[in-house]
């Protein structure tokens, strides 16, 4: 997912914890707010089509059922973690090949995922209970859900004896407005491998994903942040994964502290540099620091892997933003990372820039990867008259997946023993933050 320019085919019980409130009253509800653009694409026939054909579609009508028997704040809250948690959980066996398969998508299918928390949102936001709800509880509601439905509130599990672990990002799919069908491989490599073991040549790896939101607003709130520092110092190695070039993988060598603009999936935009915390100490540069090079020379798939070290800068002293395949010259100002200057970039920024504020750049590898492009089969790419999956599709999808795997495993063959060899869980917050 990346600006390059963009193109498609051309974290419980834990939770609980720092959820629950105490019960409001009538006197403090304010008016339900309308739905996101984000939302409001439900009503269209596509992902009407999905949820039907993935047995998602009563997802939302449960919830309303459950928000219904609601009486209090505090109760409410349990029951958006109950429910979110369900749905990830749900998404996560779907893509396993657990439980029954309700319809007629491939199990492999991410979309269902995200239409379903839509529709579960959309509740959210238009739900008027009897005992009132203000602006802030109900955005509090809102962040629960997306925290558990998006795997949050499952990172940190029991860890093993010399068993490593690795945590993987993917995002949402993205520019429905061009084709609402889309899918995105690495928000289905998230549920494929969620809690899945890599066996490699150092013993055994656990792998621990969640998926991120293509908002701008939620980045600059610091989504991933809240999500990654907890977990982060007790990792053997990350991978921030999202959908970027046709036909190729790439291991981007730099990300850039830079925001292009182009519209997100409530279609805002955002130019300006990343907004972090603490910015008198922002660098305009940070790199990865997966072994990139075994990366790129091991075969991991069809699909050709290439270190990527292109970015765009304005040089040392000012003029114009010049392309510099070799990566940035000393003193430059950032205006696109080797994945571009859209939330790809921006999450391989985040996450390489957290690792190096907690001390981790000598000793955690991590960085950034960009599958492949998914596409539909030939003859089926016109949005308004082609279907909603196809062979080619579904086959592009699964090799994807499985040459992330791959680049995972190529990764932790090549990186050091696991750092602490202790049994224990991941670091955990002391509360939800």
């Amino acid at each position: 997912m990346t600006s390059l320019p963009v193109r498609i085919g051309v974290l419980g019980l834990a939770l609980l914890a720092g959820l629950i409130s105490p019960t409001v009253t009538a006197a403090a509800a304010d008016p339900a707010p309308a739905p996101t653009a984000e939302e409001r694409r439900l009503d269209q026939a596509v992902p009407r089509e999905i949820l039907g054909r993935s047995g998602f579609d009563a997802v939302a009508d449960g919830f309303a059922r459950d928000l219904a028997h609601v009486r209090s704040a505090a109760q409410a809250r349990r029951v958006v973690v109950r429910d979110g948690t369900a749905l990830w959980r749900r998404a996560v066996d779907r893509a396993q090949g657990r439980g029954p398969l309700r319809g007629d998508l491939s199990r492999d299918d991410d979309r269902p995922l995200y239409w379903a928390r839509l529709a579960m949102s959309r509740q959210v936001r238009i739900w008027q209970p009897e005992f009132g709800l203000s602006d802030e509880r109900r955005a509090g509601l809102l962040d629960a859900l997306e925290r558990t439905s998006r795997g949050q509130a499952d990172l940190g599990r029991p860890r093993v004896r010399g068993e490593r672990r690795v945590l993987v990002t993917g995002f949402d799919p993205f520019t429905l407005d061009r084709d609402i069908r889309i899918s995105n491989p690495s928000g289905a490599t998230a549920l494929a491998l969620d809690g899945t073991l890599i066996r490699t040549d150092r013993g055994p790896a656990r792998v621990e994903t969640v998926v991120f939101p293509v908002r701008w607003g939620d980045f600059a709130e610091g989504t991933v942040e809240r999500t990654l520092r907890p977990y982060l110092p007790g990792a053997d190695l990350f991978a921030t994964v999202s959908q970027g070039r046709v036909g190729r993988f790439d291991v981007e060598r730099t990300n850039g502290a830079w925001r292009g603009g182009f519209p997100d999936n409530d279609e805002v935009g955002s130019t300006g540099t990343v907004p972090v915390a603490d910015p008198a100490s922002q660098p305009q540069w940070t790199t990865t620091t997966l072994p990139y090079r075994e990366i790129a020379a091991a075969g991991t798939g069809r699909f050709p892997v290439y270190d990527h070290t292109s970015v765009t800068e304005i040089p040392a002293g000012g003029g114009d933003p010049v392309v510099r395949p070799d990566g940035p010259t000393p003193g430059s100002t950032a205006r696109a990372g080797g994945g571009g200057d859209y939330l790809s970039n921006e999450i391989a920024y985040r996450a390489t820039l957290l690792r190096d504020r907690l001390g981790l750049r000598g000793t955690l590898p991590g960085g950034h990867v960009h599958t492949p492009v998914l596409r539909f089969g030939a003859g089926n790419t016109d949005p308004a008259t082609g279907t909603v999956t196809d062979p080619e599709f579904v086959r592009n999808r699964l090799d994807i997946i499985a040459q992330v795997r791959a680049i995972l495993t190529v990764a932790l063959n090549a990186t050091a023993e696991p750092a602490s060899g202790a049994t224990g869980a991941m670091e955990e917050p002391a509360s939800a933050p």
